[in-house]
């Protein structure tokens, strides 16, 4: 008897969990999904990310080495600790960036496809969704990365001189993401908090449209059978990546340098300051070279294989889990679940 009844408690309580759940609409779960994708996608490759940055910004002692000994010297200056400096500033960034981006794609497609049939069905529809969810990400929660990447470059014990692109002078020594945004605050207002963002702009409408594209190309090409395959998600996910990561990389370390430069101004060396996209590009080119813009990139196809891939697969499993409907039964902010 008493078995009986805890057997009927027991389903009243998951029955509640579940009708719960039914209430969320369906873009408050693709918020929540797109989220955890991003977390634990980036949390899984922080130390290559920061290594990345020093790459990048030619943080003094970094500029020549390699992947295994710049990961060494790291351990070496900072501990494990060291390997996730920034991590926290980007983790509460990626977390509203990525719910932004899975469920603006979601309802930018949906959009398309309600307004603009004219359009068509396939690989194109994402590719624009895709374009337009990465910039609204991005505008809403770029201080964030400007914080990421602001300590990110800084390594305990290590000096930081003036490059040829006009960081020289004393670095501010920032002690958390709070003092980042007074400092960048003071030094140029608000217009400061969103240095970098033409090249972050221009590198991520195509970035993010092609990452789409390919996913979705993918996995439309394989058989019934084997799409809730995780290992085949991965996969489609790390070749969406790759390619997409392949054609913007040169506009990421525009953007990086960008973000790290001084504000204050450098008198002679003020020629050599960053102030746009094209020109940050070709300044890059004469006083650092050609192989500058790509510092970084095999240790990004590290790192961005992992990273896509983990986040389209935990977004999809995510996604089943809390019981999001099949797209063509969803409509664009709402929790309708029939068409």
């Amino acid at each position: 008897m008493g078995s009986s009844q805890e057997s009927t408690f027991s389903s009243a309580s998951t029955a509640a969990q579940v009708n719960a759940l039914d209430l969320l609409p369906v873009y408050a779960k693709e918020l929540i999904a797109g989220g955890a994708a991003g977390a634990f996608a980036k949390t899984a490759v922080a130390p290559l990310e920061r290594v990345k940055i020093l790459l990048q910004t030619r943080t003094q002692g970094f500029q020549s080495l390699g992947i295994i000994r710049s990961l060494r010297k790291l351990w070496q200056y900072e501990g494990t600790r060291g390997f996730y400096k920034g991590n926290g500033a980007s983790v509460l960034r990626i977390v509203p960036y990525a719910a932004l981006h899975y469920m603006t794609y979601e309802q930018y497609r949906c959009w398309i496809l309600n307004n603009a049939p004219s359009v068509g069905t396939g690989p194109v529809v994402d590719l624009l969704a895709g374009s337009a969810a990465g910039g609204t990400a991005v505008l809403c929660t770029y201080p964030l990365d400007l914080a990421r990447t602001k300590l990110a470059y800084q390594v305990s014990n290590v000096a930081q001189p003036g490059n040829p692109l006009g960081n020289s002078g004393q670095q501010p020594v920032y002690n958390g993401i709070k003092d980042v945004f007074k400092t960048v605050y003071k030094e140029g207002g608000a217009r400061s908090l969103y240095r970098g963002i033409g090249p972050t702009l221009i590198g991520i409408l195509p970035y993010a449209g092609l990452k789409f594209y390919i996913y979705e190309d993918l996995k439309s090409r394989v058989p019934e059978d084997y799409k809730r395959s995780v290992i085949l998600k991965l996969s489609c996910g790390a070749l969406a990546g790759l390619f997409g990561q392949t054609l913007t990389y040169p506009l990421d370390v525009v953007r990086r340098q960008m973000q790290v430069q001084n504000k204050q101004p450098l008198d002679a060396n003020d020629a050599f300051r960053i102030r746009g996209t094209f020109q940050g590009l070709f300044l890059i080119i004469r006083c650092q070279g050609w192989r500058q813009l790509f510092a970084g990139l095999s240790l990004n196809y590290v790192k961005v294989v992992p990273s896509v891939a983990i986040g389209f697969t935990t977004y999809d499993m995510m996604k089943n889990l809390l019981g999001v409907p099949p797209r063509e039964r969803a409509h664009p902010l709402t929790g309708n679940n029939n068409k």
